[in-house]
């Protein structure tokens, strides 16, 4: 009589992926909660009904690289010249490339600036 060739259960490894995984969330759990709780009669300031408004006194970069302060173009060393004291905040638009807000910021720091502020919209959803 022949006998069946003896298989070897073999372990499926997706097992001991499925152990790490649990492991990490059990520690992610855990190490979310050491945080202290903020008090609980602390009541938070409530922006839902303010009006967005830009600074007045930022220098708006637009999406072509031309430079504007309050709605009237201007370059940087004619904006150095009414500038006053605090950081300049700069404005950039959306589409604005990268490279030119470096190169403003670079252009106003030689000319003075003492801080450089990007003012971006910020999405809270």
């Amino acid at each position: 009589m022949i006998r069946p060739a003896r298989q070897n259960p073999k372990r499926d490894p997706s097992i001991a992926l499925i152990n790490v995984i649990f492991i990490m969330l059990i520690f992610f759990l855990i190490a979310g909660t050491i945080a202290p709780p903020l008090d609980s009669d602390l009541q938070l300031v409530d922006t839902a009904g303010l009006e967005g408004r830009d600074p007045s006194d930022a220098l708006v970069l637009r999406e072509d690289g031309t430079l504007s302060f309050r709605g009237a173009p201007i370059d940087a060393d004619a904006y150095m010249s009414t500038y006053e004291t605090g950081p300049v905040r700069i404005v950039p638009d959306r589409n604005a490339s990268g490279p030119r807000v470096i190169e403003v910021s670079a252009i106003l720091r030689d000319l003075g600036a003492a801080s450089i502020i990007l003012v971006t919209e910020r999405a809270l959803e």
